[in-house]
């Protein structure tokens, strides 16, 4: 399980509001690992896919970002809801550097093919982008409905034109994307995107949200633990844990259009709390 960011380069020092990653399996669950940058963070999880599909293993990979967009923006710039080909024209234009990145000035250009100014904003840079506003307020085009069903029903989650300040997943999304375009293509046939591909195989990309178990995390979370940290590890347990059956369950075909793409866990909250541990937190693996 990963937990995301947008931003850049992070220092050496684990810190919150950064990339944590965690991997368990039902033999234990690693430590997190803190990932300063993106850079670093795509490096450490094509190794882990790498070695675990070398062992035989099957893999599912979450990762905290939208996978997708409301209903109608991938037609409005392919000319057809084709969720995974969006990600490889977002992959074709985002520049990412370790200090800098480009994700503001591309939101800003996919703003200006809609009339008015929007529907992405949040311009957290000093310098001015053209169609792109500082504030939500400040639009005067606004994409309706403005979130994914599966947000509808994640109470508390926030939309993806949102691209800076506290709940900015759009930032993350446009910068998550990518990476998940360029394991598709490194893996091949042994991926699949759920739920835009029929599985199974050996290596399941799931969407995630931790804020679905926030209260679990808050019970199973070590003294001083960073809260990021704490999120993929009990995450990570709670999946790897899960009977065969349950997790079935939990990628099941959805009854809507899947285009918009869907929070693992989302519809099955219950499950999903009712399968984290009970009681104290596992002790660290050394």
């Amino acid at each position: 399980m990963v937990d995301w960011s947008g931003g850049n380069d992070r220092g050496p020092t684990p810190k919150r509001d950064a990339i944590w990653a965690c991997r368990a399996t039902t033999a234990g669950t690693d430590a997190p690992v803190y990932l300063r940058n993106r850079q670093i963070a795509e490096d450490w999880i094509t190794a882990t896919l790498e070695q675990d599909l070398s062992v035989g293993r099957r893999v599912l990979a979450g990762f905290d970002f939208p996978f997708a967009f409301p209903q109608g923006l991938a037609t409005a710039i392919l000319g057809s809801e084709t969720p995974l080909a969006l990600w490889d024209w977002i992959d074709a234009r985002i520049e990412d550097r370790p200090r800098a990145n480009n994700r503001f000035d591309l939101a800003g250009e996919i703003n200006a093919r809609f009339p008015g100014i929007g529907p992405f904003w949040g311009n957290g840079l000093k310098r001015d982008i053209p169609h792109l506003p500082r504030k939500g307020n400040d639009r005067t085009f606004r994409w309706e409905p403005p979130l994914r069903r599966t947000e509808t029903l994640a109470k508390g989650s926030f939309e993806i034109w949102q691209l800076s300040g506290a709940g900015s997943v759009g930032g993350q999304g446009l910068m998550g994307i990518p990476l998940l375009s360029r394991l598709r293509r490194r893996f091949g046939p042994r991926i699949a995107a759920w739920p835009f591909e029929p599985g199974p195989a050996q290596i399941t990309l799931v969407e995630i949200w931790p804020s679905l178990l926030a209260d679990q995390v808050a019970g199973q979370s070590r003294p001083h633990e960073i809260r990021d940290a704490a999120q993929v590890r009990v995450l990570a347990t709670t999946l790897a844990r899960m009977p065969d059956k349950a997790m079935a369950r939990l990628l099941a075909r959805l009854p809507q259009d899947t285009a918009e793409g869907w929070i693992l866990g989302v519809g099955h909250e219950t499950e999903l709390r009712n399968s984290v541990g009970q009681g104290r937190p596992p002790p660290e693996t050394p």
